[in-house]
């Protein structure tokens, strides 16, 4: 049997260029599997990395279509992004690294920081495509984004460690053997879907998703009128528990709407713990409410409601409701 994963801080730098993500990653260390540790990161890096660790995490990576990464950067991390890129280095002409090049320029003008986007299998007419599209974002929304896209080049990057100190049960060519299949098909399984239910080994037997270690419903406020978070909003949670099946859009609600948890966001944008933390939540339709008005007495909006569906297919999803907030308008997207 496979000894539980030990890896060091330098480890999990070369992973993610975030100094507080490497402390707290080695502090977590050893590491059942690699989904143990994928679940561990994903907690680390959106509830506890602020928003100098991220974007200490994003001056880490090259930009998009040159092969030397910033200096500070880990020899681990330069291979790893030279290889990340190598189908757009591949697929490129003088014409698009030229243009791209232009582009992220211009990027870095606008948002302060490197376009970044898990490149890898991606060719140089993607990759331009995207970073044009991203451009058109508002500030907080691709700060957002591209902390999406450095989790997922993180996952990638855990799976190589992982692949690098594997323990083999046996040393016959045939146990090798199985033991190396099933650990990819463990990794694509994992990072191509970001499993959270259990799937089936190639032996048969089924291999549980870890436990939770945050909420199943998490939500992060951003003030876009001041380009950071918003503290101090008192958020609540409530379930429809009404005598029909749903709420009806018009309809008073006669009391349909129960209780689950109130939090205040923090210095960060986060709120706390607004339901137990549980493997499975219950599904049904949520109802997430913000007071605003107390945040901005002088801004159009009393308070926010925001009113979603969990089925019972996702009830081992995970699901943040981010809001981006400024005086006279808000949105939101289901994050991650």
């Amino acid at each position: 049997m496979a000894v539980p994963a030990s890896f060091e801080e330098k480890d999990f730098l070369s992973c993610c260029g975030s100094t507080t993500f490497a402390k707290h990653m080695a502090f977590a260390s050893p590491f059942s599997s690699l989904e143990h540790a994928i679940s561990v990161a994903r907690d680390v890096w959106f509830n506890t990395v602020d928003v100098n660790g991220w974007l200490q995490a994003f001056s880490a990576h090259p930009q998009i279509g040159q092969q030397h990464a910033p200096s500070h950067a880990s020899q681990t991390s330069a291979q790893w992004s030279k290889g990340e890129q190598s189908t757009a280095l591949a697929t490129a002409t003088g014409s698009s690294l030229q243009e791209l090049s232009e582009w992220n320029v211009r990027y870095w003008e606008k948002f302060g920081f490197v376009f970044l986007i898990c490149a890898s299998g991606r060719s140089t007419d993607e990759i331009l495509a995207e970073l044009k599209r991203r451009y058109t974002n508002r500030p907080i929304v691709e700060f957002e984004i591209a902390a999406e896209e450095q989790m997922k080049i993180t996952e990638l990057r855990l799976a190589k460690l992982f692949s690098s100190k594997e323990s083999i049960p046996s040393t016959t060519d045939k146990d090798s053997t199985m033991f190396a299949k099933k650990a990819e098909e463990d990794r694509i399984s994992i990072i191509g879907g970001h499993v959270t239910a259990a799937s089936e080994s190639p032996v048969g037997k089924s291999i549980q998703a870890p436990a939770r270690t945050r909420p199943p419903i998490t939500t992060h406020v951003l003030d876009t009128s001041r380009g950071g978070p918003a503290a101090g909003i008192d958020v609540l949670l409530e379930v429809w528990r009404g005598a029909q099946s749903r709420p009806e859009f018009g309809a008073s609600d006669n009391g349909g709407w129960v209780f689950q948890g109130s939090s205040k966001t923090d210095s960060d944008g986060r709120s706390g713990q607004l339901m137990s933390i549980v493997d499975n939540v219950t599904p049904g339709i949520y109802r997430i409410s913000f007071n605003t008005g107390k945040y901005n007495p002088r801004g159009f909006f009393p308070y926010v409601s925001i009113v979603f569906e969990i089925q019972e297919s996702q009830k081992r999803e995970h699901f943040h409701v981010p809001l981006l907030l400024s005086p006279f308008s808000f949105s939101t997207y289901r994050g991650s």
